[in-house]
């Protein structure tokens, strides 16, 4: 499995969000520049990310994003659904009934083995990524690196 590199860039959007005062917005260009990424193409993940009620945009002179909801209510899981969709990531094309030796249509009626360890795997991805909040992100940060939560407020609010 690949996650579009939005997913990455997403994700820390919204950690640097997390750690701003809340209702602080920031513009999209500047959040591009704070990590030397392409404006248009994050704010088309930013976009999506509003679409899904992770992050709201305001408009106007002190316009830009902030997050939707405390960053404690935003799971890794709700900013990777927004970005990449809720399509499962394996899907099943019942190949079983195809070659020399298909399976018929009432053997195929219970998921075989494979798509059964596959849906298991994508459930235990999910719950994963369900369990950890943008907050848990922002808060595993800071202790390993206490003085990054300060240097990116202060560097969003100067």
């Amino acid at each position: 499995m690949r996650l579009n590199q939005g997913v990455e860039w997403a994700l820390h959007g919204c950690v640097d969000l997390a750690w701003l005062p809340e209702g602080t917005t920031v513009p999209i260009g500047r959040l591009a520049e704070y990590h030397d990424l392409p404006a248009a193409y994050l704010n088309k993940q930013f976009q999506a990310l509003a679409r899904n009620g992770v992050v709201v945009s305001r408009a106007g002179p002190r316009g830009g994003f902030a997050l939707a909801r405390p960053a404690a209510e935003i799971t890794v899981l709700d900013v990777v659904d927004a970005i990449e969709g809720r399509e499962p990531v394996f899907r099943c094309l019942e190949i079983r009934q195809r070659g020399p030796f298909p399976a018929s249509p009432q053997a195929c009626q219970v998921p075989c083995e494979i798509t059964s360890v596959m849906r298991g795997a994508e459930v235990a991805w999910r719950a994963e990524l369900t369990a950890t909040t943008v907050a848990t992100i922002a808060d595993d940060v800071a202790r390993a690196h206490p003085t990054v939560p300060t240097r990116v407020r202060d560097w969003f609010l100067a």
